[in-house]
């Protein structure tokens, strides 16, 4: 995996965690990492198991020039839809960092432009560079807990085990007890809006 797109200014990797979710927040974090940084296990989140992922967080943390982590809530994504609350979500982080970065790459396809900072969208970029890769741990691990915690009040739609996406129990649940507040009302919540019989 390569340890950055453009080594000459300090560059920060982004990427998000839980577009695709029925409830909660999306998540994004942006990192910055020393320049020639290396550390294997490094990769897509997706690719990761949870113990990994959890592990490598505070070392990511512990390592980076910069990290920061922000999300938008359930009401907004509603509000602007949720290619634009992700991208929302990363200019938040991107605000948040302690160095202003000089390049920034992106997992993914699209962005808008943040502060007129040279940027590139990387597709599958969380497997080629480790900045986007770490940015992804931190996202899924941030978002994640998250859920975890919401779980404790709303139990039936199993937030614990599914973190908000889009199993069948989880819309069955839905079904049952109705929408909370954390649902995202713009998405397809039902088995029957999918015209699936169950």
């Amino acid at each position: 995996m390569n340890s950055c797109y453009n080594s000459q200014v300090a560059e920060a990797g982004c990427d998000e965690a839980g577009r695709g979710c029925l409830a909660g927040p999306v998540f994004a974090a942006a990192v910055i990492l020393p320049s020639g940084y290396t550390k294997p296990e490094i990769n897509d989140s997706k690719q990761l198991n949870e113990k990994t992922r959890e592990r490598l967080r505070p070392e990511i943390e512990h390592d980076a020039l910069a990290w920061a982590v922000a999300c938008i809530d359930n009401n907004k994504i509603d509000r602007f839809n949720i290619l634009r609350a992700s991208i929302m979500a990363m200019h938040q982080a991107l605000r948040m960092l302690r160095i202003k970065p000089g390049h920034i790459i992106i997992d993914g396809k699209f962005f808008y432009s943040f502060d007129s900072v040279p940027y590139r969208c990387i597709v599958k970029g969380d497997s080629i560079y480790l900045s986007i890769a770490a940015a992804s741990i931190l996202a899924k691990t941030y978002r994640d807990e998250f859920m975890l915690n919401l779980h404790e009040k709303y139990i039936h739609y199993q937030w614990n085990t599914n973190k908000g996406y889009a199993t069948s129990a989880h819309r069955l649940a839905i079904e049952k007890y109705g929408i909370s507040p954390y649902h995202r009302k713009s998405f397809v919540l039902y088995h029957n809006q999918l015209n699936l019989k169950f």
